[in-house]
Parts: structure tokens; sequence; C-alpha cells
């Protein structure tokens, strides 16, 4: 599974990704959590509020920093 963080490294991105992190630990699942601040790669997603969650390439999350249980539901 590949999770992606999108953000321009806002205090709300780093959060979503720490709760990300959190998330994908407390699961106990294999997967990728990168961070993409490039404003280019963020484009591509066709995202207009941040942060964002992208979960294996579709957008799940967007302009909204969900908590860790809520990452979980979206995970599962």
């Amino acid at each position: 599974m590949e999770i992606k963080v999108l953000g321009t490294g806002c205090a709300g991105c780093k959060a979503l990704f720490e709760t990300v992190c959190e998330a994908v630990n407390q699961l106990g699942i294999e997967a990728t959590v990168v961070k993409e601040e490039d404003l280019l790669k963020i484009m591509e997603y066709d995202v207009m509020s941040l942060p964002a969650l992208v979960i294996d390439g579709t957008v799940v999350s967007k302009g909204k920093r969900p908590s860790v249980e809520q990452v979980k539901e979206l995970l599962r």
C-alpha cells in the first residue's frame, strides 16, 4: 500500500503525516508513507485544498486533518 500526504510543509500537513504514520503502526500494516511537498506533483492529483491524503493513487481526504481513528477507517 502506498500512502501520500500532500502538502506544502505547513503545520497541518506535518500533523497529518504523523497521524498517518501512527495509524499505520497501530494497524500493523505494510505501507509506504510519503510526504509530497512538490507543488507540481500535488497539482497532478487535482487537489485545491491541503492537506490531502492519497491511498494507492486515490484521493480519500482533502482540506482537513482526519483523526487517527478516521485514518484507520480509510486504510481498512
